[in-house]
């Protein structure tokens, strides 16, 4: 049975436009371009499958939907740009099925003049139909916060910017099925140009803080109580805090089209990338204060996820930390409720089953993710040596970051 939706790309940006979409009772096609990494519950995969979702048997169903949105992950390349590998295959699979008036959306984060000078191009050679003129394209910068309660798809603005204002119209009546609010860009440049600012701004603030954390440390200044005073400024002000790396999966971007680059990012993506290898060296320090060396000390790392409460592990700060701290002669254990095993540098790292013996029995313990099933007050008393470096214990309960 045809569907009205295909979602090409099942991983961090499909999935939640796919659940957006069956909530909102649009009969939806997913496809999947390589092994994408889904963060559904047994009972979120429940509800989407009893509300009609299913995935292609084949890429013939593709030619058969009024809507198809690219999802593909993007991940950063070699040269430190984006992989657009994923998005070329999507759109090569896509463009031989591709029929008269299906409105194609690219939603993966992608260099501005990616939709027009990429995407375009494949789509019209393998199909022979001309965009703008025998179907629709447009450009949506995807606004997936995983795990957040708060702002929904449906609570979330969709900006949408289409190579003619035909395009805009087709893809923005799709997106008012899905959500309160549709935002008009003047094209698919705009649009992509909106992702990049969005995303570099999450980078650029939070290596501000994690650079005030730094120095902070050195003055002797409690961080996280400027922190606090400083967001009840009411203009002016947005609150980040430091942590011990940036992970998920939109990574900073200095790139944009024509080669050109972007400072600030740069130096900013330098500043994050350093926070493992100084959690590290407190971490040392701290081992050192109370006559102990990293060199055989037992190392507790708490939460290898790269976001609380969640078993996503792209881009986890944790993985360095592990090496790092192995590198040292350290012997390194885990706890996380989210991941039952864990690997690093193609070996098991051994994981706690009692979380408080685990805490009372190392050397130090790191939180490095406060899952909310953590009992952080009664860490701090069991644990030997805790280094917080989320700022999520109790004031005093143990070193911060």
């Amino acid at each position: 049975m045809p569907a009205d939706l295909a979602v090409i790309g099942l991983g961090p940006y499909g999935l939640p436009l796919a659940q957006a979409a069956v909530a909102a009772g649009i009969s939806t096609l997913g496809y999947r371009t390589g092994p994408e990494a889904g963060s559904l519950s047994p009972a979120e995969l429940r509800r989407m499958l009893s509300g009609g979702f299913r995935t292609a048997a084949g890429p013939a169903e593709l030619g058969r939907v009024r809507t198809a949105v690219i999802c593909a992950p993007t991940p950063a390349g070699p040269d430190g740009g984006l992989d657009l590998s994923q998005v070329e295959a999507a759109a090569r699979t896509l463009s031989t099925h591709l029929r008269p008036h299906t409105t194609v959306i690219l939603e993966s984060p992608v260099p501005p003049g990616t939709t027009e000078e990429f995407l375009r191009l494949l789509l019209e050679e393998g199909s022979g139909l001309r965009a703008g003129r025998d179907f629709h394209l447009a450009y949506s910068p995807t606004r997936v916060d995983p795990g957040n309660r708060d702002f929904t798809p449906a609570t979330t603005p969709k900006v949408i910017g289409g190579l003619t204002p035909a395009c805009t119209e087709s893809a923005a009546a799709f997106y008012s099925r899905l959500t309160d609010k549709v935002v008009r860009t003047r094209g698919p440049r705009e649009a992509e140009t909106v992702q990049l600012l969005e995303t570099n701004y999450r980078h650029v603030n939070i290596a501000l803080v994690n650079e005030m954390a730094v120095l902070c440390h050195d003055l002797g200044v409690d961080l996280w109580d400027v922190i606090r005073c400083a967001e009840t400024k009411p203009f002016g002000f947005q609150a980040f805090r430091p942590g011990p790396g940036v992970g998920g999966h939109a990574v900073a971007r200095d790139l944009t089209s024509g080669g050109r680059s972007l400072r600030m990012v740069e130096l900013a993506r330098q500043v994050n990338d350093q926070m493992p290898r100084y959690v590290v060296q407190r971490a040392a320090a701290l081992l050192n204060e109370h006559g102990k060396s990293a060199r055989g000390a037992r190392i507790l790392l708490l939460g290898v996820t790269y976001k609380p409460d969640l078993a996503d592990q792209q881009g986890t700060p944790a993985h360095e930390l592990a090496v790092r701290l192995m590198e040292l002669g350290a012997s390194v254990s885990y706890h996380d409720p989210h991941i039952p095993s864990w690997s690093v540098l193609d070996r098991p790292v051994p994981r706690a089953d009692s979380l408080y013996e685990a805490a009372a029995d190392a050397d130090l313990t790191i939180l490095l993710q406060q899952h909310r099933t953590y009992d952080l007050q009664g860490l701090s008393v069991k644990a030997q040596l805790l280094l917080d470096t989320r700022g999520a214990t109790p004031t005093g309960a143990a070193h911060r970051l």
